[in-house]
């Protein structure tokens, strides 16, 4: 059992490290929505529908298969759906 004055040093360690990865999700994030920003705008020339059902359920098994980890899928479909709502309301440039 770490001692108080370690678990406190541990701790910051972590929060640095988590900080690290969050500027890392945000960069990827703005990435994503650039993206998607772009497929929006080519859809008409496509004669696609700008939503399609289909598509995000393909996304939400995608995500889900790619976890190993500790997040489980329905914690995984909770932040895609947010995720794709968002971009959804984001306005094209």
């Amino acid at each position: 059992m770490p001692d108080e004055n370690h678990a406190r040093m541990e701790i910051e360690e972590r929060r640095g490290r988590i900080d690290e990865i969050d500027r890392q999700l945000v960069a990827l994030l703005n990435e994503r929505a650039g993206e998607s920003l772009a497929i929006r705008a080519l859809k008409p020339y496509a004669n696609m529908v700008l939503y399609d059902p289909a598509r995000e359920d393909a996304i939400f098994e995608r995500v889900a298969s790619y976890s190993d980890g500790t997040l489980y899928d329905q914690g995984l479909r909770e932040i895609y759906e947010t995720l794709l709502k968002v971009m959804k309301e984001n306005p094209a440039k």
